[in-house]
């Protein structure tokens, strides 16, 4: 077990694979660095990439349906609700993963495992943020309340799948793309086959940027023990995860043609989304990590080319 006395000058340091001049580090006050650094705040990528599904699922259902001014309080409560949430799970990783991250150069200098914040104090954060995002999910009917709740067992249970599974990728999959069915359900009341289609296509699309992702860390997984997709494929990554991509254009796009209107626009941000992903595919370099990470990274613009064009579908 790791020692947790504070240490004195964690909170001055960034964490080292947090993006260079980041807010928390510039702008944050120095007390709160810690805490921002412990639930990601630090790098938004993962935030995005949380957000993106839940705009996805209020497309959708603006296309099934028809817009609704409540939508936009949808979009805004997604917005806050996956910044929080994000944070929470991201505390609940660390909290779980605290020793094996001490055994990473990649991640040994987070929050926890560097001492600038404590186990106790890190249970109290984790309790902070999923009460934030209660109160936000209260406000989004019955449907999605139940919905929210249900997620929580796929949040449990994601931090301890690289223990027992090669498949780690698939349970962040299901947990970080729910934000599509709850968001859908938030505006309609109901689920429909167009944001379960459109659900299993993202967890395609997950398996597909979590294993680019993980590729950084697969020697130090090897060597301690943690699984993953990219330690599964290995070498044989870029020939496996265009599978993972088709899979994901097209799942996303029989979720769009079930919702029904306005496909021609849909569809164009479909192809706006698979080509950004083949784009990917192009520069993917198992053993480069910082490009791993860059890529990673680009798939925030991939999903925006999604939202944004389902959002126009369910406008006009």
């Amino acid at each position: 077990m790791q020692d947790q006395r504070q240490a004195p000058d964690a909170a001055l340091h960034s964490v080292s694979d947090a993006p260079a001049g980041n807010w928390v580090d510039r702008y944050a006050p120095a007390w709160s660095r810690p805490w921002l650094r412990l639930s990601r705040a630090d790098r938004p990528i993962g935030t995005w990439l949380l957000l993106l599904p839940c705009w996805w699922g209020i497309g959708l259902a603006m296309m099934a349906d028809a817009p609704r001014w409540f939508d936009l309080w949808i979009a805004l409560a997604c917005l806050i609700g996956a910044f929080v949430m994000r944070g929470a799970g991201c505390t609940w990783n660390d909290i779980t993963d605290r020793d094996i991250d001490a055994q990473v150069s990649r991640t040994r200098s987070r929050p926890l495992p560097s001492g600038a914040v404590t186990l106790k104090g890190a249970y109290g954060w984790l309790i902070a943020q999923c009460l934030i995002g209660f109160v936000i999910l209260l406000t989004l009917g019955w449907a999605a309340i139940w919905l929210g709740v249900a997620s929580l067992a796929l949040v449990a249970i994601y931090p301890f799948a690289k223990r027992f599974t090669w498949w780690p990728q698939v349970f962040l999959g299901l947990a970080f793309n729910w934000g599509i069915l709850l968001a859908y359900a938030a505006h309609m009341g109901r689920l429909d086959l167009a944001p379960v289609a459109a659900y299993l296509g993202a967890i395609a699309w997950t398996i597909f940027y979590d294993t680019i992702y993980a590729h950084q860390d697969a020697e130090d997984d090897a060597l301690i023990g943690v699984r993953s997709t990219a330690r599964l494929f290995g070498e044989a990554s870029p020939r496996i995860l265009p599978t993972f991509a088709l899979v994901a254009v097209a799942l996303l796009g029989l979720g769009a043609a079930l919702a029904g209107r306005n496909l021609l626009m849909a569809f164009a941000g479909i192809l706006g989304f698979a080509l950004h992903l083949g784009w990917q595919l192009s520069k993917f370099q198992p053993d480069h990590g910082a490009s791993c990470l860059r890529l990673f990274r680009s798939n925030r613009d991939a999903g925006l080319i999604l939202a944004g064009f389902l959002a126009l579908a369910g406008l006009v």
